[in-house]
């Protein structure tokens, strides 16, 4: 039973009610529940904290609040427990990301708080899909091995640095960023078509869930692009997804990428849900 304090930080106790509620919205929750099905609740191995809303003993409502702050099923009453208290510790996070009204909502709170954002990326429809694409895999996108690192990794800065605004090299020199591209590409879970030493497609899946598994970094170079590339390329990851990840694939896009909406739409992805991100 959780006790009566409005937000509180939960550890491993709290796990199996923790994963019930992340699981039952898999599309929606995906990031979150695939850190809490890797390392559990402890803040040291999460690198978070993950604060809990309960109401009448029960947990009703999460927040995960490390790099990214992200409510979980959070309702007015909990996005108000769960800003107070990142307003009391102070800004930690690059990013507010989540469902469209509990981010509004727990940016109407800190905003006086916590200054003007970078960027705000006011709707993001979340896409999913169960199924092969109905539109032909591309034979030549395959898993990239370690082998390719020194051609993906410039085409993931390129794609970060589009998509957010700034370099990932930035501060540490790209340190972290360099991990992390490494570590998906060594976990099996990064894609491309590479031709003649070129990059021409390249998108990774970066969180995963028995539940279902959201792809990130989508890219075509800019003068590849209008070309089919990304629809050959997304329906080739989609069938290895579902044939050796997850039975569902996710992503999320900003409601102004008109191509990449379509194309997704082509592959067979279809809206469940719409996210905001605030940008630091």
């Amino acid at each position: 039973m959780l006790g009566s304090l409005p937000a509180r930080v939960l550890d491993d106790r709290h796990r199996d009610e923790v994963l019930a509620l992340l699981d039952a919205d898999p599309v929606t929750n995906v990031f979150v529940a695939s850190r809490v099905h890797a390392a559990g609740l402890d803040p040291r191995r999460l690198g978070a904290q993950m604060w809990g809303y309960p109401r009448d003993g029960r947990l009703t409502a999460l927040c995960y609040a490390g790099a990214n702050l992200i409510p979980v099923g959070a309702g007015p009453e909990a996005v108000r427990a769960f800003a107070e208290r990142a307003q009391a510790q102070g800004r930690r996070c690059s990013s507010i990301v989540g469902p469209i009204g509990a981010v509004g909502d727990l940016w109407d709170f800190l905003a006086p708080y916590w200054g003007p954002p970078r960027a705000i990326r006011a709707r993001q429809p979340v896409m999913a899909t169960a199924r092969d694409a109905p539109v032909p895999a591309d034979p030549a996108v395959r898993r990239v091995g370690m082998a390719d690192f020194d051609l993906v990794y410039p085409a993931c800065v390129a794609m970060f640095t589009e998509e957010v605004g700034v370099s990932p090299n930035t501060g540490d020199g790209g340190v972290l960023y360099r991990a992390r591209v490494a570590e998906l590409i060594r976990m099996g879970r990064a894609f491309a078509r590479i031709e003649d030493g070129r990059l021409m497609f390249k998108a990774e899946i970066g969180a995963v869930t028995p539940l279902a598994c959201q792809v990130q970094g989508v890219w075509v170079p800019p003068d590849l692009r209008g070309r089919g590339l990304a629809v050959g390329g997304m329906a080739a990851l989609v069938h290895e997804a579902l044939r050796t990840v997850a039975p569902n694939v996710s992503l999320y896009v900003n409601d102004f990428n008109d191509r990449a909406r379509a194309a997704y739409r082509r592959v067979g992805f279809t809206e469940t849900g719409t996210f905001m991100s605030i940008l630091f």
